[in-house]
């Protein structure tokens, strides 16, 4: 497994230039799991460009105020509502790299408490691809 990351985007430390994949040297790695804090598109574009498999991300507290039937009312991000949490697909660089949003644990200390949006800690258990819809 190589893996690369960017500094966080929502305070501008990313640098999707200098996006280092480890390990870098042998073989081609099976899969390439792009990190990254905040979900802003710039960022993902980037990792998918790179070559991600899955991008892992948070920030969003999965919108922390979902409305029922409506769902999240914000990211804090340029990431689509639809995709404040959860396990979803990336549509970059004629690719469609998987990305989970984690809604995390805590709560942003500027907004509301969390509303319909309870908080968790994500397992994911990374199989090979069966060719079928990877």
């Amino acid at each position: 497994m190589a893996v690369g990351g960017l500094g966080d985007p929502h305070i501008d430390r990313d640098d999707p230039a200098a996006t280092a994949w480890q390990p870098s040297q042998g073989e081609p790695s099976a899969l390439r799991l792009g990190v990254v804090h905040a979900p802003y598109r710039r960022a993902l574009e980037a990792l998918g460009a790179g070559g991600a498999d899955l991008v892992l991300t948070g920030h969003t507290h999965g919108g922390q105020v979902r409305l029922p039937g409506v769902g999240a009312l914000t990211t804090n991000s340029d990431l689509r509502t639809a995709q404040a949490r959860g396990l979803s697909r990336l549509d970059v660089a004629s690719r469609r790299p998987w990305l989970h949003v984690s809604a995390g644990i805590g709560a942003a200390r500027t907004s509301p408490p969390r509303f319909f949006c309870r908080p968790e800690a994500t397992l994911i258990d990374v199989v090979p691809p069966t060719g079928e819809g990877d």
